[in-house]
Protein backbone atom coordinates (compact mmCIF):
# COMPACT_ATOMS: atom_id res chain seq x y z
CA UNK A 1 0.00 0.00 0.00
CA UNK A 2 1.92 3.16 -1.07
CA UNK A 3 0.86 6.37 1.52
CA UNK A 4 1.41 9.64 0.44
CA UNK A 5 2.75 12.17 3.31
CA UNK A 6 2.90 15.78 3.39
CA UNK A 7 6.43 16.61 4.49
CA UNK A 8 5.31 18.01 7.65
CA UNK A 9 3.40 13.92 8.00
CA UNK A 10 6.90 12.92 7.46
CA UNK A 11 8.68 15.22 10.16
CA UNK A 12 5.73 13.69 12.13
CA UNK A 13 6.93 10.12 11.61
CA UNK A 14 10.33 10.45 12.33
CA UNK A 15 9.74 12.81 15.40
CA UNK A 16 7.58 9.83 16.96
CA UNK A 17 10.39 7.41 16.16
CA UNK A 18 12.74 9.24 18.13
CA UNK A 19 12.45 7.84 21.56
CA UNK A 20 12.72 4.04 19.90
CA UNK A 21 16.01 5.33 17.97
CA UNK A 22 17.08 6.57 21.43
CA UNK A 23 16.06 3.37 22.76
CA UNK A 24 17.84 1.12 20.61
CA UNK A 25 20.52 2.98 19.96
CA UNK A 26 23.83 0.97 20.52
CA UNK A 27 22.06 -1.86 21.36
CA UNK A 28 22.32 -5.18 20.09
CA UNK A 29 18.85 -7.11 18.44
CA UNK A 30 19.04 -10.39 16.95
CA UNK A 31 16.62 -11.48 14.63
CA UNK A 32 15.75 -14.52 13.19
CA UNK A 33 13.92 -15.02 9.97
CA UNK A 34 12.04 -18.27 9.21
CA UNK A 35 12.32 -19.85 6.29
CA UNK A 36 8.42 -19.97 6.10
CA UNK A 37 8.00 -16.03 6.67
CA UNK A 38 9.65 -15.82 3.15
CA UNK A 39 6.51 -15.71 1.07
CA UNK A 40 7.38 -13.58 -1.24
CA UNK A 41 10.42 -11.94 -2.88
CA UNK A 42 8.49 -8.52 -2.68
CA UNK A 43 8.20 -8.92 0.93
CA UNK A 44 11.54 -10.62 1.67
CA UNK A 45 13.26 -7.19 -0.13
CA UNK A 46 11.22 -5.14 2.50
CA UNK A 47 12.44 -6.64 5.63
CA UNK A 48 15.77 -6.20 4.16
CA UNK A 49 15.02 -3.25 3.83
CA UNK A 50 13.51 -2.55 7.16
CA UNK A 51 17.00 -4.17 8.82
CA UNK A 52 19.19 -1.59 6.59
CA UNK A 53 17.16 0.83 8.28
CA UNK A 54 17.61 -0.40 12.30
CA UNK A 55 21.64 -0.63 11.26
CA UNK A 56 21.60 2.49 9.83
CA UNK A 57 19.93 4.76 12.97
CA UNK A 58 22.66 2.97 15.48
CA UNK A 59 20.97 -0.64 16.20
CA UNK A 60 23.69 -3.20 15.81
CA UNK A 61 21.12 -6.00 13.87
CA UNK A 62 22.62 -9.75 13.43
CA UNK A 63 20.27 -11.83 11.61
CA UNK A 64 19.98 -15.69 11.99
CA UNK A 65 18.10 -16.96 8.92
CA UNK A 66 16.54 -20.48 8.45
CA UNK A 67 14.99 -21.82 5.22
CA UNK A 68 12.69 -25.06 5.79
CA UNK A 69 10.33 -24.96 2.92
CA UNK A 70 13.62 -24.44 0.59
CA UNK A 71 15.09 -26.99 2.25
CA UNK A 72 12.08 -29.51 1.74
CA UNK A 73 11.69 -28.46 -1.93
CA UNK A 74 15.24 -29.23 -2.40
CA UNK A 75 15.53 -32.94 -0.64
CA UNK A 76 12.08 -33.13 -3.04
CA UNK A 77 13.71 -32.62 -6.29
CA UNK A 78 16.77 -35.02 -5.20
CA UNK A 79 14.07 -37.50 -4.34
CA UNK A 80 14.32 -37.19 -0.92
CA UNK A 81 10.89 -37.33 1.70
CA UNK A 82 11.31 -34.77 4.61
CA UNK A 83 10.11 -36.29 7.83
CA UNK A 84 9.83 -34.53 11.30
CA UNK A 85 9.43 -35.42 15.11
CA UNK A 86 8.19 -32.75 17.42
CA UNK A 87 8.85 -29.97 15.00
CA UNK A 88 12.81 -31.05 13.93
CA UNK A 89 13.40 -32.80 10.17
CA UNK A 90 15.24 -36.08 10.75
CA UNK A 91 19.03 -35.27 9.01
CA UNK A 92 20.73 -38.25 7.85
CA UNK A 93 24.18 -37.53 6.06
CA UNK A 94 22.97 -36.90 2.20
CA UNK A 95 20.18 -34.64 4.15
CA UNK A 96 22.96 -32.72 6.16
CA UNK A 97 25.14 -32.03 3.13
CA UNK A 98 21.70 -30.61 1.50
CA UNK A 99 20.86 -28.45 4.60
CA UNK A 100 24.45 -26.76 4.54
CA UNK A 101 23.95 -26.44 0.71
CA UNK A 102 21.12 -24.42 0.74
CA UNK A 103 21.10 -22.89 3.95
CA UNK A 104 25.07 -21.43 4.12
CA UNK A 105 24.88 -21.48 0.33
CA UNK A 106 22.02 -20.04 -1.41
CA UNK A 107 20.04 -18.43 0.62
CA UNK A 108 22.68 -17.18 3.48
CA UNK A 109 24.41 -15.19 0.01
CA UNK A 110 21.08 -14.19 -1.41
CA UNK A 111 20.06 -12.27 2.09
CA UNK A 112 23.59 -10.72 2.17
CA UNK A 113 22.93 -9.87 -1.50
CA UNK A 114 19.76 -8.63 -1.18
CA UNK A 115 20.79 -6.47 2.02
CA UNK A 116 23.70 -4.85 0.16
CA UNK A 117 21.28 -3.77 -2.70
CA UNK A 118 19.27 -2.09 0.11
CA UNK A 119 22.22 0.11 1.13
CA UNK A 120 23.34 -2.26 3.76
CA UNK A 121 26.97 -3.59 4.70
CA UNK A 122 26.51 -7.25 5.01
CA UNK A 123 28.77 -10.44 5.55
CA UNK A 124 27.15 -14.19 5.75
CA UNK A 125 28.78 -16.61 8.11
CA UNK A 126 27.74 -20.10 8.53
CA UNK A 127 27.66 -21.97 12.07
CA UNK A 128 30.78 -24.09 10.57
CA UNK A 129 33.52 -20.87 10.43
CA UNK A 130 35.23 -19.98 12.99
CA UNK A 131 33.25 -22.92 14.80
CA UNK A 132 30.59 -20.44 15.21
CA UNK A 133 28.02 -23.04 16.10
CA UNK A 134 29.48 -26.60 18.27
CA UNK A 135 27.11 -29.22 18.39
CA UNK A 136 26.81 -33.03 18.73
CA UNK A 137 23.92 -35.42 18.18
CA UNK A 138 20.50 -34.24 19.94
CA UNK A 139 18.57 -37.30 19.42
CA UNK A 140 19.73 -40.78 17.38
CA UNK A 141 16.12 -40.66 15.72
CA UNK A 142 16.82 -37.29 14.39
CA UNK A 143 20.24 -38.46 12.98
CA UNK A 144 22.20 -35.27 12.50
CA UNK A 145 19.82 -32.71 14.08
CA UNK A 146 22.61 -31.12 16.35
CA UNK A 147 22.08 -30.02 19.98
CA UNK A 148 24.38 -26.91 20.49
CA UNK A 149 26.81 -27.34 23.27
CA UNK A 150 29.16 -24.18 22.28
CA UNK A 151 28.54 -20.61 20.92
CA UNK A 152 31.25 -18.44 19.85
CA UNK A 153 30.24 -15.36 18.67
CA UNK A 154 33.55 -13.51 18.25
CA UNK A 155 33.22 -13.36 14.60
CA UNK A 156 29.79 -11.82 15.13
CA UNK A 157 31.47 -9.41 17.27
CA UNK A 158 34.26 -8.58 15.05
CA UNK A 159 31.41 -7.81 12.29
CA UNK A 160 29.86 -5.64 14.06
CA UNK A 161 32.46 -3.35 14.98
CA UNK A 162 33.27 -3.18 11.77
CA UNK A 163 29.24 -1.73 11.06
CA UNK A 164 28.51 -4.94 9.09
CA UNK A 165 25.63 -6.96 9.41
CA UNK A 166 26.03 -10.76 10.34
CA UNK A 167 24.14 -13.49 8.19
CA UNK A 168 24.00 -16.31 10.40
CA UNK A 169 23.20 -19.56 8.29
CA UNK A 170 22.24 -22.12 11.42
CA UNK A 171 24.42 -25.35 10.49
CA UNK A 172 26.98 -26.58 13.35
CA UNK A 173 29.92 -28.65 13.55
CA UNK A 174 31.28 -30.95 15.79
CA UNK A 175 35.66 -31.43 16.23
CA UNK A 176 34.77 -34.08 13.85
CA UNK A 177 34.33 -32.52 11.49
CA UNK A 178 30.41 -33.84 11.15
CA UNK A 179 27.97 -31.48 10.06
CA UNK A 180 24.76 -30.96 12.09
CA UNK A 181 21.33 -29.49 11.22
CA UNK A 182 20.51 -26.49 13.62
CA UNK A 183 17.21 -25.58 14.20
CA UNK A 184 17.35 -21.91 13.74
CA UNK A 185 15.34 -20.71 16.71
CA UNK A 186 17.25 -22.24 18.83
CA UNK A 187 20.79 -21.43 17.43
CA UNK A 188 19.29 -17.32 17.48
CA UNK A 189 18.16 -17.89 21.22
CA UNK A 190 21.88 -19.28 21.90
CA UNK A 191 23.55 -16.17 19.96
CA UNK A 192 21.12 -14.34 21.31
CA UNK A 193 21.78 -15.06 24.62
CA UNK A 194 25.60 -14.97 24.50
CA UNK A 195 25.69 -11.92 23.22
CA UNK A 196 23.43 -10.34 25.83
CA UNK A 197 20.94 -8.48 23.33
CA UNK A 198 18.54 -6.41 24.26
CA UNK A 199 15.84 -8.31 22.03
CA UNK A 200 15.40 -11.32 20.15
CA UNK A 201 12.63 -11.32 17.30
CA UNK A 202 11.63 -14.59 16.03
CA UNK A 203 10.07 -13.58 12.51
CA UNK A 204 7.78 -16.84 11.31
CA UNK A 205 4.97 -17.26 9.04
CA UNK A 206 2.28 -17.43 12.39
CA UNK A 207 0.72 -14.30 14.76
CA UNK A 208 2.48 -15.33 17.63
CA UNK A 209 0.84 -17.81 20.44
CA UNK A 210 -2.67 -18.65 20.04
CA UNK A 211 -4.55 -19.98 22.84
CA UNK A 212 -6.49 -21.50 20.36
CA UNK A 213 -4.44 -22.33 16.97
CA UNK A 214 -7.47 -21.80 15.30
CA UNK A 215 -8.74 -18.55 16.01
CA UNK A 216 -6.68 -15.83 15.61
CA UNK A 217 -8.50 -13.77 17.69
CA UNK A 218 -6.83 -15.20 20.56
CA UNK A 219 -3.32 -13.84 20.39
CA UNK A 220 -1.65 -13.85 23.75
CA UNK A 221 0.22 -10.29 23.52
CA UNK A 222 2.20 -11.40 26.29
CA UNK A 223 3.35 -14.05 28.34
CA UNK A 224 5.73 -15.19 30.70
CA UNK A 225 7.94 -18.31 31.58
CA UNK A 226 5.58 -19.86 33.69
CA UNK A 227 2.38 -18.95 31.91
CA UNK A 228 4.48 -20.62 28.78
CA UNK A 229 5.01 -24.17 30.80
CA UNK A 230 1.31 -24.23 31.28
CA UNK A 231 0.37 -23.68 27.59
CA UNK A 232 2.94 -26.40 27.21
CA UNK A 233 1.52 -28.64 30.35
CA UNK A 234 -1.90 -28.08 28.68
CA UNK A 235 -0.83 -29.00 25.14
CA UNK A 236 -1.72 -25.64 23.85
CA UNK A 237 1.57 -25.46 22.81
CA UNK A 238 2.53 -28.45 20.06
CA UNK A 239 3.67 -29.76 17.08
CA UNK A 240 5.77 -26.97 15.06
CA UNK A 241 5.16 -24.81 18.06
CA UNK A 242 7.03 -26.41 20.59
CA UNK A 243 10.67 -25.35 19.09
CA UNK A 244 9.65 -22.16 18.89
CA UNK A 245 8.38 -21.05 22.21
CA UNK A 246 11.55 -23.89 23.80
CA UNK A 247 13.43 -21.04 21.82
CA UNK A 248 12.26 -18.16 23.75
CA UNK A 249 12.27 -19.35 27.04
CA UNK A 250 15.79 -20.71 26.36
CA UNK A 251 16.50 -17.23 25.30
CA UNK A 252 15.19 -15.66 28.40
CA UNK A 253 17.12 -18.54 30.47
CA UNK A 254 20.24 -17.33 28.46
CA UNK A 255 19.86 -13.63 29.53
CA UNK A 256 18.01 -11.73 26.73
CA UNK A 257 16.01 -9.14 28.36
CA UNK A 258 12.27 -9.51 25.59
CA UNK A 259 11.89 -12.63 22.88
CA UNK A 260 8.91 -11.67 20.30
CA UNK A 261 7.62 -14.09 18.32
CA UNK A 262 6.66 -12.17 14.95
CA UNK A 263 4.31 -12.74 12.12
CA UNK A 264 6.93 -11.95 9.48
CA UNK A 265 4.44 -11.57 6.76
CA UNK A 266 2.83 -8.24 7.63
CA UNK A 267 4.38 -5.61 5.28
CA UNK A 268 6.93 -3.69 8.13
CA UNK A 269 6.71 -6.23 11.16
CA UNK A 270 9.94 -5.26 12.54
CA UNK A 271 9.66 -1.46 11.82
CA UNK A 272 6.41 -1.67 14.00
CA UNK A 273 7.41 -3.90 16.66
CA UNK A 274 10.77 -1.67 17.34
CA UNK A 275 9.93 1.70 16.07
CA UNK A 276 5.95 1.74 17.59
CA UNK A 277 4.55 1.61 20.94
CA UNK A 278 1.95 -0.83 19.30
CA UNK A 279 4.57 -3.65 19.38
CA UNK A 280 3.06 -7.13 17.05
CA UNK A 281 2.83 -10.58 17.71
CA UNK A 282 3.76 -12.26 21.45
CA UNK A 283 6.41 -10.96 23.78
CA UNK A 284 7.91 -13.22 26.05
CA UNK A 285 9.12 -12.34 29.15
CA UNK A 286 10.75 -13.94 32.15
CA UNK A 287 8.38 -12.76 34.59
CA UNK A 288 5.25 -9.89 33.93
CA UNK A 289 5.29 -8.81 37.21
CA UNK A 290 8.50 -7.02 37.87
CA UNK A 291 8.70 -6.70 33.78
CA UNK A 292 10.13 -2.99 32.88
Amino acid sequence: MDIQLTNAGRAEVLTQALPYIKKYNGKIIVIKYGGNAMTSETLKAQVMEDIVLLNLIGIKVVLVHGGGPEITETLKKVGKKSEFVDGLRVTDKETAEIVQMVLAGKINKSLVNLLGIKGGKAIGLSGIDGQLIQAEVKDERLGFVGKITDVDVSPIVDLLEKGYIPVISTVGCDKQGNVYNINADTAAAYIAGKMNAERLIAMTDIEGILRDKDDPKSLISCIDLKEAQELFDTGVISGGMIPKVECCMEAIHLGVKKVIILDGRVPHALLIETMTNEGAGTMVVKDKKNDD
